[in-house]
């Protein structure tokens, strides 16, 4: 496995981690969180994903169960939560980063996680309620109390990012120092034009999540809809109909002759696609099943075959013209 620096930190995060979004409680009980965790940790994975609205707090609890069991030695892996919607429909209680909620939050999730700390908390939305001093006062008081060593951002705007740094610059706070956007080969806007200077300028890390675009990419509907697929779940049903699209289908099968001749995957080639960023600092999988798991891990090796050439087939596939500096 090979590890980056999360931003500008003096951590370093595997380049491929494991997350619990959708997965953990919803299709991942306590005993294959332990697998699925014990798999990627044998991997060299040192970086497990979670947030306290995953499946309203449960998710959170099925993670704490596993590594209580699995009894690593905690300086060996990281883990991270994020807060804004929250678990109860209650004013105060959702969809903000007010100071009352951020710390009861943290508070909720490391009894849940059966922790002392969190390596990473995140703000997992921007509030546009809150003031932003209020919130970057509120992280950096959750950090110099112990709960968490460091703070990021996710799906947040980089004029948004920006201020929250140049706050905290100027009174000489903890800054956030990572993002969590949505990044892969549908999804690339943002990340690679929107928060190109604030990587260029800050140095921000980045946890991507759906490199996969939530299944799309493994090519496993291209045939249609498995029944033990995740568009299959009750409540994901906008999932669905994301996972009929044709004009994405075809995408998903013109990339299959690429992957043959590499001799890996879609799911690899689709995750060694993101890894190639070096804006990247990790890469986070999810998976229900060992061998899912296994198989996503084998993106490693084909990172190193993505040479101009392929990514430049991969780009016309999804209509991303050549820049023409790079003539």
């Amino acid at each position: 496995m090979n590890y980056r620096h999360l931003g500008r930190t003096g951590i370093r995060v595997s380049e491929l981690s494991l997350g619990s979004w959708v997965t953990f409680k919803n299709q991942v009980d306590v005993d294959a969180a332990v697998e699925l965790m014990a798999a990627a940790y044998d991997a060299g994975v040192n970086f497990f994903d979670n947030a306290e609205t995953y499946a309203y707090g449960k998710s959170e609890e099925v993670m704490g169960a596993a590594l209580k069991r699995l009894n690593w030695r905690r300086s060996s892996y990281l883990v991270t939560t994020k807060f804004f919607w929250g678990i109860h429909n209650n004013i105060n209680e959702r969809n903000t980063l007010n100071r009352k909620r951020l710390i009861e939050g943290i508070n909720g999730s490391l009894s849940r996680l059966q922790l002392d700390y969190v390596d990473v908390a995140y703000c997992h939305r921007a509030d546009k309620t809150t003031p932003i001093e209020e919130t970057v006062w509120a992280m950096h008081n959750i950090i110099e109390w112990g709960k968490a060593m460091y703070w990021g951002t996710s799906e947040w705007r980089p004029d948004e990012i920006v201020a929250a740094i140049n706050i905290a610059e100027k009174h000489h706070l903890h800054k956030p120092i990572t993002e969590q956007p949505e990044y892969n080969l549908f999804a690339r806007q943002r990340f690679e034009k929107e928060y190109a200077r604030v990587f260029q300028d800050y140095g921000y890390g980045t946890t991507i999540w759906s490199p996969l675009a939530s299944g799309m990419l493994t090519g496993k509907y291209l045939k249609g809809i498995p029944k033990d697929s995740r568009a299959n779940l009750k409540g994901y049903g906008w999932l669905q109909k994301r996972m009929k699209d044709k004009d994405q289908l075809a995408k998903v099968r013109a990339l299959q002759p690429i992957a043959k001749s590499l001799g890996c995957t879609l799911s690899q080639l689709s995750i060694a696609w993101c890894l190639k960023n070096p804006n990247v600092s990790t890469v986070i999988l999810g998976a229900s099943r060992v061998e899912q798991l296994r198989e996503n891990l084998g993106a490693e090796k084909v990172v190193a075959k993505l040479n101009p050439k392929v990514m430049e087939k991969i780009d016309k596939i999804f209509g991303i013209a050549k820049d023409e500096d790079d003539d």
